[in-house]
């Protein structure tokens, strides 16, 4: 087995946008957003209202699959289910198991061997592969994160996801991802403690924004995309 990363280091790893996982193909819902008429001055309304309903089903859909992976034996497979059925629209799930992919591959490349990681093999529902909280859900095990520090890592991760699409999507002044990401910090804060009360896949929010689902069914029949979605 290969060694993980050093314990302190973990999760800053997990909060870099650089982590080679292909999350540079997402945009969090911000292109489909611009397709639909959103402009500059309100993302900082966009990452409100992610980090208030997508960022705590996906933060704690996480959370609850870290636990899984360090049960005995690893079963997956009711928090992908449970996660599934909260992401109603195809082109999200779809774009959730690419990224899974991306965080599957990085824990194979780390801990090939590892438990938590050869049961993402068997992590599938209605013939998709491990969704990407799930996957992150087996790396946070490798790289023996808490549960607090992961589930910031995923809602950081939504907020730079999307102000780093901005920069291609609406461009301006770099600097104010910086405010708006600081803006955000009590409503991270919320969804992160959000996340960490869910118990069982049963309990995990379904907080789906409608306006997100029908943005991201639109897009999937656009014909020029820089992001999945």
């Amino acid at each position: 087995m290969r060694e993980a990363p050093a314990r302190g280091l973990a999760p800053l790893l997990l909060a870099d946008g650089r982590l080679p996982v292909g999350a540079y193909t997402y945009s969090a819902g911000l292109e489909p957003a611009v397709a639909a008429g959103l402009t500059r001055d309100q993302i900082p309304d966009l990452l409100r209202a992610r980090l208030r309903t997508t960022a705590v089903t996906e933060a704690a859909a996480t959370v609850l699959a870290l636990r899984a992976a360090r049960g005995d034996p690893v079963d997956y497979g009711p928090v992908q289910r449970a996660l599934a059925a909260r992401t109603p629209a195809a082109p999200l799930r779809e774009a959730s198991a690419a990224l899974g992919r991306g965080v599957h591959r990085l824990a194979r490349r780390l801990a090939p061997d590892h438990p938590a990681v050869t049961a993402l093999a068997t992590a599938r529902t209605a013939s998709l592969r491990p969704l990407r909280p799930v996957a992150l859900g087996a790396l946070g095990a490798v790289l023996d994160v808490n549960e607090r520090e992961l589930a910031y890592g995923v809602v950081y991760d939504e907020l730079q996801t999307i102000a780093s699409a901005a920069l291609k999507l609406l461009p301006g002044d770099p600097l104010d991802s910086v405010a708006w990401l600081l803006a955000a910090e009590p409503d991270a804060e919320s969804a992160v403690a959000t996340a960490l009360t869910v118990r069982t896949p049963g309990e995990l929010p379904a907080r789906t924004p409608p306006l997100t689902e029908q943005w991201a069914l639109e897009h999937q029949r656009r014909e020029r995309r820089l992001f999945l979605a």
